[in-house]
């Protein structure tokens, strides 16, 4: 399975075939969520950590949901490392696959009601780079860092051949305060340098050329 360390081969065999299978329904997360202790820290949403890989042969983008393979849930800082220290990191993976982590109840799709009118900040990376990216978005998100109520959806990272790309989804694509404030808040939490390109891209304009990341809109105020 790409997405878990070789540490973690004690999955049972099912699991671990389970990316190249078409679901017929989304499964359970193999680690499920449970309340936090008393002692725990916990998170104001609960989130799902999920993957994607293209399934071999002909493959048609509207069924990705159904390709989209939960791994873990969790609602507390402590559940969140509980899982994370098992996956492996993006810049270890080979192949192509997809990163998810999105709030419970939110696909990682664009049709998904949360986020048809909404968009994406989408940053791209050499490769190498988006390990760290990666880790320092999520624990943003996470973290409430971004201050616009319950606008963000999640957050994606897409590993491919030659670059890897990182995106933040949010509900309201129209909404020039708030994706501002997005924006500006990634450029600080992510340490970007001043030629950081931040790309923008609404789902609906997804949805009409079926690509996440072509066609997109470069923010070029910070060049």
């Amino acid at each position: 399975m790409p997405f878990l360390n070789a540490s973690d081969d004690e999955q049972p065999q099912q699991q671990q075939q389970v990316a190249r299978a078409a679901p017929k329904k989304r499964p359970d997360p193999f680690v499920k969520v449970t309340t936090p202790g008393p002692d725990e820290h916990a998170l104001e949403f609960t989130y799902v950590l999920s993957y994607f890989v293209r399934p071999q042969g002909k493959f048609d983008p509207e069924d990705y949901a159904c390709y989209v393979q939960p791994v873990a849930s969790f609602k507390s800082v402590e559940q969140f490392w509980t899982a994370y220290r098992h996956i492996k990191r993006p810049s270890d993976i080979a192949e192509k696959v997809d990163f998810h982590l999105f709030k419970d109840g939110i696909q990682p799709v664009w049709e998904d009601q949360a986020n048809c009118k909404g968009g994406k900040w989408i940053l791209r990376l050499k490769k190498g780079l988006s390990s760290r990216i990666w880790e320092n978005l999520i624990l943003a998100m996470i973290g409430e860092q971004f201050l616009v109520g319950e606008e963000i959806c999640g957050a994606v990272c897409s590993v491919r051949n030659q670059e890897d790309i990182v995106s933040l989804w949010n509900r309201s694509a129209d909404n020039a305060t708030i994706t501002t404030r997005i924006r500006d808040t990634m450029r600080r939490v992510l340490n970007l340098p001043v030629n950081a390109i931040l790309e923008y891209k609404k789902h609906g304009d997804c949805l009409k050329d079926q690509s996440s990341y072509r066609h997109t809109n470069p923010d070029v105020s910070h060049r």
